[in-house]
């Protein structure tokens, strides 16, 4: 399986938090967004409460920009020609409703000190409530685990990502935590600790709130899947994304949606060489799972905890 980014699950707070910009090595380099927290962010999941939807394009050009709240904060969403099918799914939302998104960073920056960010989707699809709530509850959990590598870090003399590594954080993760603390200097722990324990309790059965300013909306089934484009290759800023066509049966979605389900090991999900035998007993071979896979993921459908490991949302 070809490795791609991780669709990293970030509350809006750490998110909005961010200013720094980092870019990967090779003939394309990837752009992220690293969080204080240590999260090198190109490609992100995240589930919450449209609460705006705005036409801003021009005749010919639609455009839509909106608003999603999540229980610590907001993102922005922008969608227009080079995003059609996540264009038209914000076209269809009407707010307020729970939605999940499945889209790269945008950071800008129009005079130094000062770093807007944005979600560009790549998907987006109206979900539940209670999708909602388990997104909350598992990017509480990455949350932690991130502040913990930090925790960590600063105990060092030098923070050292092989030292992180060998402590058993991801590699991703360790990389990303050196290069925050060299950048941010000083992170408020605390501050982050407390946008968990606020996010937690909008979940609680007997203590849910909402957060200012969000209606809570009934929850809504999902939305029937339309035929999807699968994105490809390495986006630009302001580049047009190249889509190409991907049909796979609903069937075979199905079939691996339960695949990954029945082999889920806890909170970092299923191997994907358990999922890559297990596919071919159903007589699905391994360039043909690759395509499903690739297209659950743009549909937000599952998401990698780390890379080779596969979990059903």
């Amino acid at each position: 399986m070809n490795i791609r980014e991780v669709s990293w699950r970030v509350f809006a707070e750490e998110y909005a938090s961010s200013t720094m910009e980092h870019s990967g090595e090779g003939e394309k380099p990837v752009a992220y967004v690293v969080t204080p927290l240590g999260a090198r962010v190109n490609r992100m999941l995240v589930v919450g409460v449209v609460t705006e939807v705005e036409e801003v394009g021009e005749e010919g050009r639609p455009r839509y920009r909106a608003r999603m709240e999540d229980p610590t904060g907001t993102f922005y969403l922008s969608a227009g020609e080079y995003q059609p099918e996540a264009a038209v799914s914000l076209s269809k939302i009407s707010p307020p409703a729970f939605a999940a998104v499945v889209g790269k960073s945008r950071a800008y920056s129009p005079e130094e000190g000062v770093t807007y960010l944005s979600i560009r989707p790549e998907r987006i699809r109206e979900v539940t409530g209670e999708a909602r709530d388990n997104w909350v509850l598992e990017t509480a959990k990455s949350t932690l685990v991130r502040i913990d590598a930090v925790e960590e870090a600063l105990k060092m003399d030098q923070p050292s990502a092989g030292e992180l590594v060998r402590l058993g954080y991801p590699e991703n993760l360790a990389e990303g935590v050196v290069l925050a603390l060299e950048y941010y200097k000083e992170v408020d722990l605390d501050r982050f600790r407390e946008s968990v324990k606020d996010a937690l309790r909008t979940i609680l059965p007997d203590g849910r709130k909402v957060p200012s300013g969000e209606r809570r909306p009934k929850p809504s089934a999902p939305a029937e899947p339309s035929p999807e484009k699968k994105t490809t290759g390495k986006e630009k800023d302001d580049a047009a994304e190249e889509l190409q066509e991907l049909e796979v049966g609903g069937d075979e979605e199905a079939i691996v949606l339960g695949i990954i389900d029945s082999l889920d090991e806890g909170p970092k999900g299923a191997q994907w060489e358990k999922i890559v035998e297990a596919a071919k007993a159903k007589k699905i071979d391994k360039v043909r799972l690759e395509e499903i896979i690739s297209n659950l993921l743009d549909k937000g459908e599952v998401y990698e905890p780390e890379l080779g490991m596969m979990k059903k949302i």
